[in-house]
C-alpha cells in the first residue's frame, strides 16, 4: 500500500493506524459477570459502586452484566458474552475446558454449605426432611445447592428440590412456609439473620470451600487482568475504596472482612475434589 505514497505521509498513515488501535484499546468494554448471591436490585448494589472503583483506578472498563436468576447469569458465561466474573460455577471438568484463569478471591472464612431450618422449626434431622419441599437459589448454585444435595443423596433422602432464582428469594419462601427448609452457604445465612433478624437452626454442615473466585476470559489480554486484578487487591488499603468497599458490604449483610485478594486455580483444588466422586445428577 506504501508503494505509491511518500514516506511522511505513508508514516502519517502508520501512525494514526497505531493511534486509532490505542484508542481503541482504551475504549475497550468489558463485561464483568458476578453470580447472583442476592436478588439483582442487592446485587447491582453490591457490584456497580466495586467495578466503578475498580474501572477508574486499573483504567480497564468494566461493565456489570447479570441474569435474572443465577443459572441465567452462568448462561451468559457458558455463551462466551462476558470477560470476567466471580463465581465457582466454572470448576467441573467440561467447564474447565473453557480456559477460564483465576487471580483473585473474596477473603474472609471460608464457605459451609448448609440446610438449615427456621428456628421454631420441629425438624432436627435431615432425615426429618424425607419428601419435602427443600428450596435453594438455584441449580447452579455450588456451595448452597450442589453440596447440600449431594449430601442429602448419598445418605438416600428424597426431597423435592424448588429453585427460587437467588439466595434472597430462597430464604422469602422458606420462610413464608412454601418449604420446610433452605440450602445455602454460610456466610448468606450469617448475612440474612444480621440483615432481617430472623433465625436459622442448621442441621448440616459441609467441609469448607474458598470464596468464589475472580476470574478472567482466556481473550482477556494479560495487562488488562493483571490492572483489574491490582485494582481488587488494593481497594481494602485505599481510603476511598476501603469506603466503597464497606457501605458496599453493608448494603448485603457482609463485613469488611470480605476484601479482595490475589489467588489461583490451585487455591480451588477443592471443588475439583468433589466433581470427582459427586452424583451425576449435580455435576
Amino acid at each position: 500500500m506504501c508503494r505509491w505514497l511518500t514516506f511522511s505521509k505513508c508514516l502519517g498513515l502508520f501512525l494514526g493506524m497505531a493511534l486509532g488501535s490505542a484508542a481503541m484499546a482504551e475504549t475497550a468494554v468489558y463485561r464483568f459477570s458476578p453470580v447472583n448471591q442476592w436478588d439483582i436490585t442487592k446485587t447491582a448494589a453490591y457490584w456497580n459502586p466495586i467495578i466503578q472503583y475498580v474501572s477508574a483506578k486499573s483504567g480497564v472498563k468494566l461493565e456489570l452484566k447479570i441474569g435474572r436468576t443465577s443459572a441465567d447469569t452462568t448462561a451468559y458465561v457458558l455463551a462466551q458474552e462476558v470477560e470476567f466474573v466471580f463465581s465457582n460455577h466454572l470448576f467441573s471438568p467440561e467447564r474447565e475446558k473453557l480456559g477460564w484463569r483465576v487471580f483473585g478471591r473474596r477473603a474472609g472464612p471460608m464457605l459451609y454449605g448448609q440446610i438449615a431450618v427456621p428456628e421454631d422449626s420441629p425438624i432436627r434431622r435431615l432425615e426429618d426432611l424425607k419428601g419435602m419441599d427443600v428450596v435453594f437459589a438455584g441449580p447452579e448454585a455450588f456451595v448452597g445447592y450442589r453440596l447440600p444435595y449431594a449430601e442429602l443423596l448419598k445418605r438416600s433422602i428424597p426431597i423435592n428440590p424448588v429453585f427460587a432464582g437467588n439466595q434472597n428469594a430462597a430464604f422469602s419462601q422458606l420462610f413464608a412456609g412454601r418449604a420446610k427448609a433452605v440450602g445455602s452457604n454460610s456466610a448468606l445465612i450469617d448475612g440474612f439473620e444480621e440483615r432481617e433478624g430472623k433465625a436459622l437452626r442448621v442441621l448440616w454442615t459441609s467441609e469448607g470451600y474458598h470464596d468464589l473466585a475472580l476470574m478472567a476470559a482466556a481473550k482477556v489480554p494479560e495487562p488488562a487482568v493483571r490492572a483489574v486484578a491490582q485494582a481488587f487487591f488494593n481497594m481494602h488499603k485505599d481510603p476511598h475504596g476501603k469506603t466503597i468497599l464497606k457501605q458496599a458490604s453493608e448494603t448485603v449483610g457482609l463485613s469488611e472482612k470480605f476484601y479482595f485478594m490475589s489467588a489461583t486455580n490451585a487455591d480451588y483444588s477443592a471443588y475439583r475434589r468433589f466433581y470427582e466422586s459427586a452424583p451425576m445428577s449435580v455435576r
